[in-house]
């Protein structure tokens, strides 16, 4: 299924901000597709990312969804925005298992100052096999670019 790219000044702009997220490179987590209103971001199933019964940590599994749907506003914005989670909430439907985790966030609702996006989190086999493990909905609020 072949999916809409964001430009190349989006990519790289979320591409950027992406890379300076501690959180997502301490998890092993990667962008993996980046598109207007919606981004994918994979996390690999190895044991640092784990909970005592071996599956993927709520935690993470909910800190991808979070950034997923942060990203894919960002898309929709100008390059002197940013966004923040007002909130979010997820719904562990299933133990998350498989060979990697993949967080999609969608944009339902772009605003001037509040966006409301879709969470969803597949667990993906090494066969292409993928079952829903969680989903949620967010609220983002856009900031104006911090400037240093």
């Amino acid at each position: 299924m072949q999916q809409e790219q964001a430009s190349p000044a989006v990519q790289k702009r979320v591409q950027d901000s992406f890379d300076l997220q501690g959180l997502m490179s301490h998890l092993g987590a990667r962008l993996a597709h980046i598109g207007p209103g919606r981004v994918h971001i994979v996390l690999p199933d190895r044991p640092e990312v784990t909970q005592q019964h071996g599956y993927v940590h709520a935690g993470a599994t909910s800190a991808i969804a979070d950034s997923a749907g942060g990203y894919a506003a960002l898309t929709l914005f100008d390059a002197d925005s940013e966004v923040l989670t007002v909130e979010y909430k997820i719904n562990l439907l299933a133990p998350a298992a498989g060979d990697h985790l993949e967080a999609i966030g969608t944009v339902l609702k772009p605003g001037r100052t509040l966006t409301v996006c879709l969470l969803e989190v597949y667990g993906v086999q090494a066969d292409g096999a993928r079952k829903l493990v969680a989903n949620g909905q967010q609220t983002l609020i856009r900031v104006n670019k911090r400037t240093e």
